[in-house]
C-alpha cells in the first residue's frame, strides 16, 4: 500500500481492490463508525476518506460498487519511459499477458560550454528522438493491435519520455485511453513493469485528517 502527501493537505493511499475490505474495518476501527456518501466515507472523530476508481474501473457511485467493479478483470495498457528506456505491456486482471522491453542509448547531460555544448546537445536531441520513435514503434506493435480490448492505458516514469512516445499521430487510439494515474516508477525493466500491473488495480483514497 502506497503512500504520498495530497496537495492542499491529507495524504493519498493505494489499496490494493483485494485489501479494500480490511482496510475499511481498519478506518473504522481507527476513526470509528463511518457513514459513506457516495465514495467518500465521514468518521465518527471527523475524518474522512474519499475512494476513487482505478483505472478502467469506472465510474461509480457507492463503495460496494467500486470494490466489485475494481475487483473484475481488465484489460490494461501500460507505457513505462524514462530517458532512452521504454516497457509497454497489456495486463489482463492481475497477469502481464504481452510485453516488451527496451534500452536505446541517451546521452547524459554536461557542463561544458561553447561549440562543445551546443554539438552535444544536439546529439542528445537526436538520441531522444530516435529513443522515442523506437518506443513509438513498440507501443505500436504491442498495444495498437488491442486496443479495442484495453479499458485504459496507465503510464508512467518521465512524463517528457512518455510524452514523446505518444505524440506519434499513429498513436491517437491509444492515447485516448490514457488515463489520469500516474506510476512513479525508476528505469523501466521488466520487474518495474511487473510491478506496474498491481499498481495501476489500485485504488487510490485520499484521507484527511481532524
Amino acid at each position: 500500500m502506497g503512500e504520498r502527501p495530497a496537495a492542499g493537505g491529507g495524504k493519498w493511499v493505494d489499496v490494493a481492490p483485494e485489501r479494500l475490505p480490511r482496510w475499511l474495518e481498519n478506518f473504522a476501527a481507527r476513526h470509528g463508525a463511518y457513514t459513506e456518501h457516495g465514495l467518500t466515507l465521514t468518521a465518527a472523530d471527523g475524518a474522512e476518506a474519499t475512494l476513487h476508481e482505478p483505472p478502467g474501473a469506472g465510474p461509480v457511485t457507492t463503495v460496494a460498487d467500486l470494490l466489485a467493479a475494481a475487483l473484475t478483470p481488465r484489460r490494461l495498457g501500460l507505457l513505462l519511459a524514462r530517458k532512452g528506456a521504454v516497457a509497454v505491456g497489456i495486463a489482463d486482471g492481475t497477469k502481464l499477458i504481452a510485453s516488451k522491453v527496451d534500452t536505446h542509448y541517451v546521452q547524459g547531460r554536461t557542463a561544458a560550454g561553447g561549440w562543445s555544448q551546443q554539438r552535444f546537445a544536439r546529439r542528445r536531441d537526436n538520441q531522444a528522438k530516435a529513443a522515442a520513435a523506437d518506443g513509438a514503434g513498440i507501443v505500436g506493435r504491442i498495444l495498437l493491435p488491442d486496443v479495442r480490448s484495453l479499458a485504459a492505458v496507465v503510464t508512467g516514469g518521465d512524463r517528457v519520455a512518455v510524452d514523446a512516445v505518444l505524440a506519434d499521430r499513429v498513436l491517437a487510439p491509444v492515447v485516448a485511453l490514457r488515463s489520469e494515474r500516474w506510476l512513479d516508477v525508476p528505469e523501466p525493466r521488466h520487474v518495474v513493469l511487473v510491478s506496474a500491473v498491481a499498481m495501476a488495480r489500485t485504488i487510490p483514497i485520499l484521507i484527511r485528517e481532524p
